[in-house]
């Protein structure tokens, strides 16, 4: 394809992202980048719409691109402006500092991200997995009935309840405490083992066999840090959307976790994708994702969904300047360039099926 009829298509896209509605040749015409006739943009136009990236909702309307269309100015057309410093400014007061817990960055992130969008924000979350643990409390809080409390280093904060078959001395409890202590405190969350946490549970069991429930209770909630957790906040936007079908807008929502699988590959840069991809299940809908991490490695993902007509141009700073934010908060160093590295190589944004 010429490059003629890829401005043509480019600037078809851009037109029905800011207006809703179908484009015509003659406004295209009047676009300052286009310098040629409306009869030939027509033509140009009715070639596109034949190869499969435009098409007519109505025979004396303009033309709309199609999911081919969007895929295509997605990876190979679209140009990024810069983030304006003061868009800079705004997200960083929204988002927070480097005192701000990682968990609240992440929330904060999202309902920025919502905010700033009027799409759904969707994120994941397994930077518990890289923190050590701070302090693990036994508290008695009924007959035979006691909760773990765990916490670690990013301020997660997990809890459990246990009943046990007897009531513990104060004697027994300081020997746990203690022992937990000494064999969990500064020990990464990723490094807990089912090899250790069983000679753990041996070691107790030689004191006093009716412990052991509560380190096999220590071992669930550290297997729950290690699970990556799947939000999606702002559900309302999607249903409120004109353009988005609410009853597969309400299957998506019941079975969003359908996404982790497809958020918890490896990839790099910003990667938009559309639900006829068979990522998740709206139809003419679109996804925005980016990786951020944690020293060096993959912690999470943090994007947004909604119609497949949302403002990409926009969108795309905004979740890579928030996700080098992050990236830069969570790795506490102060060498990390927060700045918005935007991604103009397609292959980065493009579909990696």
């Amino acid at each position: 394809m010429d490059d003629r009829k890829l401005k043509v298509l480019a600037a078809v896209v851009d037109e029905y992202i800011r207006t809703g509605e179908p484009v015509g040749s003659k406004a295209i015409s009047k676009l300052e980048h286009i310098k040629v006739s409306a009869a030939t943009i027509r033509n140009d136009m009715a070639t596109l719409e034949s190869l499969g990236y435009l098409e007519q909702p109505h025979t004396s309307a303009g033309r709309v691109p199609t999911y081919q269309g969007y895929r295509l100015y997605i990876d190979e057309l679209m140009t990024l402006p810069e983030l304006p410093d003061e868009e800079k400014m705004r997200l960083d007061e929204l988002l927070g500092d480097e005192n701000t817990p990682e968990e609240l960055l992440i929330q904060n992130a999202a309902t920025a991200l919502t905010e700033l969008t009027q799409c759904a924000a969707v994120v994941t979350n397994s930077a518990p997995r890289f923190s050590v643990i701070s302090k693990v409390e036994v508290i008695p809080t009924g007959k035979r009935l006691y909760v773990i409390l765990l916490i670690t280093s990013n301020g997660s904060i997990k809890n459990k309840a246990c009943r046990l078959e007897f009531d513990l001395s104060h004697e027994q409890l300081d020997f746990f405490t203690k022992y937990i202590d000494e064999n969990l405190s500064g020990v990464s969350v990723d490094e807990l083992s089912e090899e250790m946490l069983d000679k753990m549970i041996a070691a107790v069991s030689a004191y006093m066999i009716s412990l052991s429930p509560l380190v096999k209770g220590i071992c669930e909630l550290s297997e729950d840090l290690k699970q990556q957790q799947l939000t999606v906040s702002g559900s309302e936007k999607l249903l409120s959307c004109d353009e988005l079908d609410k009853m597969e807008v309400v299957r998506f929502i019941q079975h969003k976790n359908e996404l982790t699988d497809f958020l918890e590959d490896s990839f790099s840069g910003i990667q938009v994708k559309f639900g006829n991809e068979g990522k998740f299940a709206i139809g003419n809908s679109s996804m925005i994702v980016s990786k951020y991490r944690k020293k060096g490695k993959e912690a999470g993902s943090l994007g947004v969904i909604g119609p497949m007509r949302v403002d990409y141009k926009k969108i795309i700073p905004y979740i890579d300047y928030l996700t080098h934010k992050i990236t830069a908060l969570m790795s506490d160093d102060d060498n990390i360039d927060a700045e918005s590295e935007i991604i103009d190589n397609s292959a980065e944004r493009s579909s990696n099926d």
